[in-house]
């Protein structure tokens, strides 16, 4: 989960969810219905990451954050609550497809999107709402939105409370200034003083409506020059594509 935001050392546990749980930094208290598709990703019972609402028995998350994606059974999810401990719906999930090609590098992690099949139906509803997958990605300075309970700062523990921020999205050949291996599976947005951190890894960045990055890895959370590096949905598309269609496969099979 969450390659750990790095120091300088290896502790880039991306902005995600590993094993500090931490939440966005620079945000505001969200409302449920402005994030419907907000997921909270729990593994034994644990928040560990973010996630997106692609269906009523669809999510989308990043790959690491899924250590074990050949026990699925260890990972659930809350859906329609603004804190990521109680309320709302808690599904289990059944089964997970995992990017086959997903590299788990410092400061050049490829690939880094799962996708999982719950057990049972989400009730979808005003606070509960599947987001639509980008077929490009935003231009530079488009304006985008990331949500999550993570860190408000690195190393510094939210209170289980869903915040989000504004971000840019960020110049890509800028961006690859400060991550020499970026690629355009990848994407960025920053803001100053702004940023997804540890515990949001897995969670939406959304630009007009549409989900366009997966929250992925960075350096440490806000830093000058180091933008916040995120899954490219519109270029992981197909393969998103097509793992639904195989996770919904298999289901129609087993009801056979």
């Amino acid at each position: 989960m969450f390659i750990q935001w790095t120091l300088v050392i290896f502790s880039v546990t991306l902005i995600s969810a590993g094993s500090i749980p931490e939440r966005i930094v620079g945000g505001k208290p969200a409302e449920i219905t402005q994030f419907p598709w907000q997921v909270s990703l729990y593994k034994l019972g644990n928040h560990c990451c973010g996630g997106s609402i692609y269906s009523n028995e669809i999510v989308i998350t990043a790959a690491h954050c899924i250590e074990t994606p050949e026990f699925p059974k260890i990972y659930s999810v809350r859906v329609g609550s603004l804190t990521n401990n109680t309320g709302g719906q808690l599904v289990e999930v059944v089964e997970i497809i995992r990017h086959e090609n997903y590299v788990p590098k410092r400061r050049h992690t490829y690939n880094d999107v799962a996708v999982l099949r719950l057990q049972s139906k989400l009730i979808l509803s005003d606070n509960v709402s599947p987001i639509p997958l980008a077929d490009k990605a935003p231009s530079a300075g488009s304006p985008a939105w990331v949500s999550g309970f993570g860190n408000i700062r690195t190393n510094t523990p939210g209170t289980g409370n869903l915040l989000y921020t504004s971000l840019k999205i960020s110049d890509f050949d800028q961006c690859q200034n400060s991550y020499k291996y970026l690629t355009k599976v990848q994407i960025c947005a920053d803001a100053p003083g702004k940023d997804s951190c540890q515990g949001d890894s897995g969670g939406p960045l959304v630009s007009d409506g549409k989900l366009v990055g997966i929250v992925s890895f960075g350096i440490l959370c806000a830093r000058p020059d180091y933008p916040g590096v995120y899954a490219n949905v519109a270029e992981l598309k197909p393969w998103i594509l097509n793992a639904i269609a195989k996770l919904l496969g298999t289901h129609i099979a087993d009801q056979k």
